[in-house]
């Protein structure tokens, strides 16, 4: 863990888009959707605000919460567990101001007393749907530089067509910048241009005093949405600067995005571009380490620790505590923690939730443009 703090403090907004992969956040949200055979998408900016120095974080959840709540637990994994600071998880209703919320305004509107009350100088805002390695002290170095009102973080890509058919009603928007030298001269919502963008990965440094005041003025006239309600219409006024991240990342924007960014990670390039960075921390479960028997067959795997495998694994992404029995076939998969494949099951592009059976002699399959999705807990 990094000793040095920052001047900052970080909140994180862990169910926005959850209503871009309706199939994994039936009993999860988008946070706590496991990514890269042990992680959860929070895991990469819970463990890029740690290793910048913060070490007081909120995580404001909005529903389906409790198994983010069992994967943080104290914070311990993340050195967060402190008496002051620290991981504060902020679920609707724990206090009479936290509600249901559908936007950020709403939101940090909920914690406004919170944010009055602590001492640092900027706020870190961000989303879970991206696994990046983060370097945020060098974000706030240079939003200390450019004497910044706000900087957003943003990466030059093409914006899939996915991403432009997301839910707008529930604020599940993508925004694109306009830059200037550096500074942001607007910001588009879902463009319909083709090409490259500089798509925002909303991800904002902001000015705590500046914050607490746009909250206080948008909430008062009903508006929902930071970026289009009070960003948006600020942005010529603002000093609202650019930070391109150019390293590796995975934008999950559906449930083929998915399984597209976890089968990346099986060639060895990008896995190293993704964690040779700084440390990625997540919850620790004490398993053994994996098994492979002496008839397996095994060829590009990623797997993690407590898999037994028996059978014949290809091109797959294997989770904790895995079961591949002898005689099954398993390949272009994705299959999570104690999924167990019976004796002479055939399995091909398919994703598989927490704990399911796929039974002996059965023959599941879907393809890589529309893989066969199993839910949490069933036997096929």
């Amino acid at each position: 863990m990094v000793s040095s703090n920052v001047d900052a403090l970080g909140i994180i907004f862990p169910n926005s888009y959850d209503a871009t992969v309706p199939e994994l956040v039936t009993e999860r949200l988008m946070a706590s959707i496991p990514f890269a055979s042990r992680y959860r998408m929070i895991d990469f900016v819970l463990s890029g605000m740690v290793n910048a120095g913060i070490d007081n974080i909120s995580v404001i959840v909005r529903k389906n919460y409790h198994s983010l709540m069992d994967h943080l637990g104290s914070g311990r994994a993340w050195d967060l567990s402190r008496k002051n600071g620290g991981l504060n998880i902020v679920p609707p209703f724990a206090e009479k101001a936290v509600k249901v919320y559908h936007g950020r305004v709403e939101a940090l509107a909920s914690i406004l007393t919170f944010l009055r009350d602590q001492k640092e100088k900027y706020v870190i805002m961000a989303d879970t749907n991206i696994a990046a390695n983060y370097d945020f002290k060098d974000v706030i170095n240079q939003h200390i530089a450019t004497n910044a009102d706000v900087t957003v973080i943003y990466t030059r890509r093409e914006t899939s067509p996915e991403a432009l058919a997301v839910n707008v009603e529930q604020g599940d928007m993508y925004y694109t910048l306009n830059l200037a030298d550096g500074r942001v001269t607007d910001i588009k919502i879902n463009p319909k241009e083709a090409g490259e963008h500089n798509l925002s990965m909303n991800i904002y440094v902001v000015n705590r005093e500046l914050l607490i005041q746009q909250i206080e003025d948008a909430y008062v006239k009903g508006y929902p949405f930071y970026e289009r309600d009070v960003l948006i219409p600020q942005v010529r006024d603002l000093n609202v600067q650019g930070y391109e991240y150019t390293g590796y990342l995975a934008l999950i924007t559906s449930l083929r995005s998915y399984c597209h960014e976890n089968m990346r990670l099986l060639d060895e390039k990008n896995a190293d571009a993704l964690f040779s960075g700084n440390h990625i921390y997540t919850k620790v479960r004490d398993d053994n380490p994996s098994r492979y028997t002496s008839d397996a067959k095994v060829k590009n795997v990623m797997a993690a620790d407590g898999c037994i495998i028996e059978g014949e694994v290809e091109n797959c992404v294997l989770f904790r505590g895995v079961k591949i029995k002898k005689g099954a076939v398993v390949k272009n998969s994705i299959l999570m923690q104690d999924t167990v494949v019976e004796e002479n099951a055939h399995v091909e592009y398919v994703i598989t939730d927490k704990n399911v059976t796929i039974t002996s002699g059965k023959d599941v399959k879907g393809a890589m443009s529309y893989p066969f999705y199993v839910a949490k807990h069933k036997i096929v």
